[in-house]
């Protein structure tokens, strides 16, 4: 791994496990991403095993921080009680322990929506914003990190508030998935994503909120008409946000267990 790397990070996901060393002093990648195809069955040990190869192919040293964005809430020490984006068999299973014991060395896993979330409050959209940053990602669902004053509040799950007048759960109505199948237009979606934000407005009172995902690549098409008060605003590591994030967040806990 070259010499301008200060951490490593993976991104998991449903169909693909991304991963590079990052520049922690420039919030980027220190070399390109290998992506690697998510297994059909993505078994604890299949996907372990597809981190080892990567951590292999960029012979990341041992001293490293090695920090893995996963896809449901992570609470350390506790074993996984919900699995929506990979196999079932995740379940019960203590993912910082399945992925230590594949890589040979200690890790440190991070929630994936947290880590993009993370990424942005560092390097990206928010950084430099003091008080409460929501950071929500549009894809599949909808996924949330709440920031206060830099600090992380982890494992929200604010994609399935419950929008009034019966609209139910808010990522069944409002994420980007959900106006692809319906083949809805930018602005009638803006709309929904009005009733979202406008609701997470009136409860959390945040200074940013940020919008990552894939479809903040086209901001343009939608955030102009999304109708609330408060700051929103693209994210801008986009994709790239998982792996830093992670990475960021493995090594501000080596620090802080060194210190």
């Amino acid at each position: 791994m070259i010499e301008t790397a200060q951490a490593f990070g993976v991104d998991i996901g449903g169909s693909g496990i991304k991963a590079a060393p990052v520049n922690l002093e420039k919030g980027e990648f220190a070399e390109p991403r290998l992506k690697i195809l998510t297994p059909e069955h993505s078994t604890p040990k299949a996907v372990g095993d597809i981190v080892r190869q990567q951590l292999e192919h960029f012979a990341v040293p041992e001293d490293i921080p090695v920090g893995i964005a996963f896809p449901a809430p992570i609470k350390p020490g506790q074993k996984l009680d919900y699995m929506a984006n990979l196999d079932q068999s995740w379940i019960g299973v203590d993912v910082t322990e399945v992925f230590s014991e594949a890589c040979g060395r200690p890790v440190t896993v991070v929630n994936d929506a947290d880590a993009a979330g993370v990424a942005e409050q560092r390097f990206g959209a928010a950084a430099g914003q003091e008080g409460l940053v929501i950071a929500t990602t549009l894809g599949t669902g909808i996924g949330t990190a709440l920031i206060y004053d830099g600090v992380l509040i982890p494992n929200t799950e604010l994609g399935h508030i419950q929008l009034p007048k019966g609209k139910g759960d808010a990522e069944k109505y409002a994420a980007s998935s959900v106006r692809e199948k319906l083949d809805m237009g930018y602005k009638k979606w803006a709309k929904r994503l009005t009733k979202y934000y406008s609701l997470m407005e009136l409860y959390f009172s945040p200074q940013l909120f940020v919008v990552g995902g894939g479809v903040s690549r086209v901001s343009e098409k939608f955030l102009p008409y999304i109708d609330i008060k408060t700051p929103i605003v693209a994210a801008k590591l986009h994709n790239e946000a998982g792996i830093i994030g992670a990475a960021y967040y493995a090594s501000r806990k080596m620090q802080r267990n060194a210190d």
